[in-house]
């Protein structure tokens, strides 16, 4: 295989430029989370999800070629369980406030993005062949795709904020069930057109219900 003259490896169509600022983002939302900031840090852990929900849509929008489409798919999968698996388990961690509970965060963090990767590498794997076997769109995903911690976060974070005292509790509680949906096989619809717009405008929502908590 002839190695490509490029001054830098990789690609950098647009739709790819937007995964690597929803990276960016998920990494915002960690230092913000960090500093004690969680509405800041779940802000950003929502923008990161909007990268994600946009960036399939503009890269249909360009010629690219077949490496470019296939560093795309690696590229997105690697993001994912950056921003919708370690990001969120790290943010429950720092939720407890205390050094003595934050065990419990570990815990219920790790089984996230345990979870979360066991389900987006079955993923690859079954959409691989799939592709391989059939031109027809997706409609339907076997278990929650990884990228559900976008919603999960905001939700529990809401949730949580009517019990402050135990609100990193109840996150670790929303953790462990998108853990469980991660792996269970059921089926999720997968949106398309006029649904895309309605999980956006969910996600306007949740941005707006975080600002006021």
């Amino acid at each position: 295989m002839v190695m490509e003259k490029k001054r830098f490896v990789g690609f950098y169509n647009p739709s790819v430029v937007l995964t690597y600022l929803g990276l960016v983002s998920a990494f915002i939302g960690l230092y913000y989370s960090y500093e004690g900031n969680y509405k800041a840090g779940v802000f950003f852990i929502l923008l990161a999800g909007a990268c994600d929900m946009l960036d399939g849509t503009i890269a249909r929008m360009f010629q690219r070629s077949e490496q470019a489409k296939k560093f795309g798919i690696q590229i997105d999968s690697l993001c994912d369980i950056c921003c919708f698996g370690f990001t969120p388990a790290i943010f429950g961690i720092f939720l407890f406030e205390g050094a003595e509970n934050r065990w419990i965060g570990f815990t219920c963090g790790f089984f996230l993005a345990l979870c979360g990767l066991i389900r987006l590498a079955y993923f690859n794997v079954m959409e691989e062949e799939r592709q391989a076997s059939t031109s027809e769109r997706r409609k339907f995903y076997q278990g929650l795709p990884i990228t559900g911690s976008a919603v999960m976060v905001p939700v529990a974070f809401i949730i949580g904020s009517f019990v402050p005292d135990q609100r990193a509790l109840v996150y670790c509680g929303f953790e462990l069930l998108a853990a469980f949906l991660f792996i269970f096989n059921i089926p999720w619809p997968k949106p398309h057109g006029k649904q895309l717009i309605i999980m956006g405008a969910i996600g306007l929502l949740l941005f707006i219900g975080v600002m006021f908590v």
